[in-house]
């Protein structure tokens, strides 16, 4: 398992979306060439539904002009909104140490031909004519009134040379390149991918029903607050429309939220919800529900849009914090019910929505104060279901630079909000066994700084709360060694030993004394042979520590009492091996036995 193999399947699933004519996305796994492009052409996708927020297949192959007479471009974008045309190269590798080691040539970006493309020839330089892909790409560009507003740029999905890269802007005709090279394609596209917050919507678009029976009319209110001035907007929405928002943009949305997507689904909250849009036909819903709060840079209004009995609001940067459960059940309704093509289930039925707009949103100095208030505001707002300690400490700084670090190191995706990778599971995309446990890895922590008993015995609730938090976790220098625990704790099962207690109630314990032969100099890519290593070694010497360990005078009073029979006069230890890995002499002991 590895990155490599998580953008594999990723791809993989990319191809399987191919409507059943769509031949050269199914070849047979015999026919190595023809899957090789195939995978070519699903990881052009992976580019163009993370970074422009492409859901549908048909709507993502539009773009790709990957074939013969293609002018060396494998793909285009044209974002109208933010006035650039994307012109893209891309060398997909077969295996992953081609991935992380081979090199575009020079020759292959010189080979497109971008200058007679936007030119609008139609022709390559030796009369060959271009395909039907790059003809429509020419005559998109033709239809655009304003074009010297538009800036160009090339994507280079692939490695590049450093003695090539200062080059670029010259070989490519003197535009900006963006390379993503394979440490970009794992961090920017597969890690938001799996983790369901692929595509960060700039602006958002909302429409309103303004007509005598709507309620979709606003209230505006500025109250001041420590962080400065905001601009409440609260106003009555299509349930469609949050639907829709949800369903596309998942947990890319939900950033302050202090659960995700996936976690919001089940329980009785939701199934009232969905009853009431799916079996009541009028509008109980925006009586029964308590709405959504949103955040946002900047919120405008506008009831003259060319519609009748409409309006719209344009969110710059949105994100929902409060209200999360509604927005979850209503888009798995939308879901279903594009499905069976009955979506008239929402007709009539909206929601109470409160945008807050921070002003001076840009404001850096002010940054913190802002993430102080969204949180205060986040807490607060978060009462309609249980958010435990350990939700709350999802947005630490800590806890997102762990993440971070985590899956660049080693691959593994550490689960600081529950379900965040959910959608990458339901995919097909990562294994279950990648993920990283936020409450086991912290209890592995405590066992890693020599506090196994702790780690075994502590409350989760008590353990996420903030100031014992910050105590077990001040920062992110001792990752790699917490990590090499990890998986230790994670394969002790896999291990048979004489001792019955090798596999429950002693893992942390184990972990704790394996973890202390972890050094500095090792590679992440050596962790699993040595840490089998280690735990081997160690394994087999836990016989002889728990029979030590009985003898002593201490243990003896409190864990391993001995009984006399009177009738046989046969005397027995009776042991309480539970009490004794999370009592008080377990640290003690280990470091004595085991001279760390």
């Amino acid at each position: 398992m590895g990155k490599y193999n998580d953008l594999v399947n990723i791809i993989d699933s990319m191809r399987e979306e191919a409507p059943e004519n769509y031949k050269r996305y199914r070849p047979s796994s015999l026919e190595e060439d023809k899957l090789m492009h195939a995978r070519s052409r699903a990881f052009i996708h992976l580019f163009l539904k993370v970074k422009f927020g492409l859901t549908e297949f048909l709507d993502r192959e539009s773009f790709i002009t990957d074939d013969t007479s293609d002018g060396g471009i494998d793909a285009y974008y044209i974002d109208y909104t933010e006035k650039i045309i994307y012109l893209i190269q891309s060398k997909y590798r077969n295996s992953d140490a081609n991935f992380q080691s081979r090199e575009i040539t020079l020759q292959e970006i010189l080979a497109m031909d971008i200058n007679r493309i936007l030119d609008g020839e139609e022709t390559d330089e030796s009369g060959t004519p271009y395909n039907g892909k790059i003809l429509n790409f020419i005559e998109k560009i033709n239809e655009i009134s304003d074009m010297p507003k538009y800036a160009r740029k090339v994507i280079l999905l692939a490695n590049v040379k450093k003695s090539i890269a200062p080059q670029l802007k010259r070989l490519t005709g003197g535009y900006a390149v963006d390379i993503y090279n394979y440490e970009r394609v794992y961090n920017e596209l597969v890690f938001p991918l799996v983790s369901g917050a692929y595509y960060n919507i700039k602006e958002l678009k909302i429409t309103l029903n303004v007509d005598k029976d709507s309620a979709g009319h606003r209230i505006q209110y500025y109250p001041e607050t420590k962080y400065g001035e905001c601009t409440v907007n609260a106003l009555y929405v299509p349930t469609i429309e949050i639907a829709k928002i949800l369903s596309k943009y998942k947990n890319s949305i939900l950033k302050y939220n202090p659960r995700s997507y996936l976690d919001l689904q089940g329980g009785s909250v939701n199934a009232k919800i969905a009853y009431s849009i799916e079996n009541i036909q009028t509008n109980e819903f925006a009586l029964f529900n308590n709405g959504i709060t949103m955040l946002s840079d900047e919120t405008e209004y506008s009831d003259k849009v060319g519609k009748r009995n409409k309006a719209e609001v344009i969110v710059t940067n949105p994100q929902i914090i409060n209200g999360g459960q509604t927005a979850y059940t209503l888009s798995i309704l939308y879901d279903k019910h594009k499905k069976d093509n009955t979506l008239d289930i929402f007709d009539e039925k909206e929601v109470l929505l409160k945008i807050i707009s921070f002003d001076n949103a840009e404001d850096e100095s002010r940054l913190d104060a802002k993430l102080k208030l969204i949180e205060d505001i986040s807490i607060a707002t978060n009462q309609q279901s249980p958010v435990f300690e350990a939700d709350r400490r999802a947005n630490d700084a800590i806890q997102i630079q762990l993440q971070k670090l985590i899956y660049q190191d080693f691959g593994l995706y550490y689960e600081r909000k529950r379900g965040e990778f959910g959608d990458g599971i339901r995919q097909g995309y990562i294994l279950r066994s990648q993920i990283i446990d936020r409450e086991r890895y912290l209890r592995i922590c405590l066992a890693v700084n020599g506090e196994p008993a702790r780690a075994r015995s502590s409350n989760a609730n008590k353990l996420f709360e903030k100031s014992v938090f910050d105590t077990i976790l001040p920062d992110t220098s001792n990752y790699r060694k917490c990590i090499y625990g990890y998986m230790a704790f994670e394969r002790i099962p896999q291990f048979s030993s004489s001792s019955t207690n090798v596999n429950d109630i002693a893992r942390y314990a184990i972990a704790c004394v394996v973890s202390q032969r972890y050094t500095q100099e090792m590679n992440p890519v050596d962790y699993e042979e040595k840490v089998i290593q280690d735990l081997e070694d160690v394994i087999n010497l836990w016989p002889d520590f728990e029979k030590s360990i009985r003898n002593d005078e201490t243990n003896k009073n409190y864990y391993f009492r001995e009984i006399y029979d009177t009738n046989t006069g046969e005397r027995t230890v009776e042991t309480n091996w539970a009490s004794y890995y999370k009592g008080r002499t377990l640290n003690r002991d280990l470091r004595l036995y085991f001279g760390y």
